[in-house]
């Protein structure tokens, strides 16, 4: 900065100005400054989501009832509507700091999961889960977390910063073992910019995006964008970005990647079959339900099937095939994501009734999104496997039907009656950015929520001027 020309000392004040402001606050939304919002939705130390909705986080099994989260194929019960933006035309502010009291130590085959206001720690790894862990003695001083855990005769000690890209250290303490140190990546929700100041060119988009949020009349709607190429500093914007909708199909995403998890941990193959029955077969999206069962499927079929077709029989065996709901909200409770919950199987319309529903929110698919990207949760491998699959998405009306034809995108969908989502990634060499677009409401008029959002992402990353196709 201080090679520049001084005739831009102008625009330096400014960008210094922006620098500050991201580095105190973080990313942008329409909401303007604010808590954080998967913070004020979180579950107390007993597991309960914040509406007191059952949160399984901590056995191996769960007897709950099955579901379906995508296509107009699942009629299920009323929409969750979630908070929406009070100024939507109102040009964001930054919203939250890069500190947070929840973080997670990234390293290689696990994660371990701070809750600093909660004094709570969780440890999930190739070698075991903890579950989750009262730490009263939690010491929290200078933006860092530390202490020490016992679990089963394993002392678990811990020093993890509560700023996200920081470096953590976990040294777990077995008897008659020499002590394992592992150290890694800190993330937090959202992660900060690597470059602030590069990061501020992003915050105009969240007002372009609330002014399409604010025209939604029908529709309660959010969004969530991530920079991944650099070219905005790592940055995150959000309008609307805690909206915690019915999860619809998006939730398959966090079932392949507790699979892809246990490939990377040599815990199973992807070559693997399991015996699908007759009982398994349910209506709604995918192709395997036009099948002669019983058969045995292989591991990789159902896992491609789950998302290029969004398969709802792959995605109910491989929820009985996990060992049923937990292991899958171990894995989001692992990453701290507090709006996430899988809590029915695919087409289980009786279990919806009883009020047992899949949820998530923008924010938290940005998260597992961005920690896809960066390894933080799955090896070079296993990322370029699930981008492969949500690269060969077969159900294409929203994010690619709203961008030139050619765009490469790599994308999931979820649909209900009363939900429509897109979510994924652009993949533009030099631009590749994780984005996450949810509404509420009537899916016809949510569908066009979507393709206007996933437009305007598009337009602000790739301008006319830069060469985009006009249309």
């Amino acid at each position: 900065m201080r090679k520049r020309d001084k005739k831009r000392s102008s625009s330096l004040l400014a960008a210094a100005i922006a620098l500050v402001v991201a580095a105190t606050t973080g990313p942008a939304t329409a909401d303007g400054p604010g808590l954080n919002h998967q913070t004020t939705l979180g579950y107390a130390a007993d597991g309960l989501a914040a509406d007191n909705e059952p949160k399984d986080m901590h056995g191996p099994n769960d007897n709950g009832g099955p579901n379906d989260a995508d296509g107009p194929d699942d009629t299920d019960g009323p929409n969750d509507e979630g908070g929406r933006s009070d100024e939507p035309g109102v040009e964001p502010t930054p919203e939250r700091a890069p500190t947070s009291e929840v973080s997670w130590l990234s390293f290689p085959g696990g994660a371990f999961a701070v809750d600093s206001l909660g004094h709570t720690v969780r440890y999930r790894a190739c070698d075991g889960d903890t579950g989750r862990v009262a730490d009263p003695d939690m010491r929290v001083a200078a933006g860092v977390a530390s202490g020490t855990v016992v679990v089963g005769g394993t002392a678990y000690r811990y020093r993890v910063p509560l700023v996200g890209r920081s470096e953590g250290t976990l040294e777990v303490i077995q008897r008659h073992r020499p002590p394992t140190t592992l150290t890694g990546v800190v993330v937090t929700s959202p992660q900060p910019p690597t470059d602030p100041v590069a990061g501020a060119r992003l915050f105009p988009l969240s007002g372009q995006l609330a002014r399409v949020v604010a025209d939604a009349n029908l529709n309660p709607a959010g969004a969530t964008v991530r920079d991944l190429s650099g070219r905005y500093g790592d940055q995150q914007v959000s309008v609307n970005g805690s909206l915690r909708p019915k999860a619809a199909s998006v939730i398959k995403l966090w079932i392949l990647v507790e699979l892809l998890r246990r490939v990377d941990c040599g815990q199973v193959s992807l070559d693997d079959g399991v015996l699908v029955t007759p009982a398994d077969v349910v209506g709604g999206t995918g192709q395997l339900q036009f099948e002669t069962f019983p058969q045995v499927v292989t591991l990789y079929r159902l896992a491609r099937y789950l998302i290029k077709y969004s398969d709802n029989v792959a995605a109910n065996v491989l929820i009985t095939y996990l060992g049923g709901f937990a292991p899958v909200n171990a894995l989001i409770d692992s990453m701290n994501q507090r709006s996430t919950i899988l809590a029915r199987r695919m087409l289980d319309s009786a279990a919806a009734q009883r009020g047992e529903e899949n949820y998530t929110s923008p924010d938290d698919v940005v998260s597992l999104l961005g920690a896809v990207w960066d390894g933080e949760v799955l090896n070079p491998a296993s990322r370029d496997l699930m981008i492969g699959f949500m690269r060969e998405q077969t159900l294409n009306t929203k994010i690619p039907a709203a961008l030139p034809p050619g765009v490469p995108v790599a994308h999931k969908t979820g649909d209900l009656p009363d939900a429509s989502h897109d979510v994924g990634y652009y993949l533009i060499p030099g631009t590749e950015t994780a984005v996450a677009f949810l509404t509420a409401g009537p899916m016809a008029t949510g569908d066009e929520t979507v393709r206007r959002m996933a437009r305007t992402v598009y337009d602000f990353l790739v301008p006319p001027s830069d060469g985009a196709v006009e249309e």
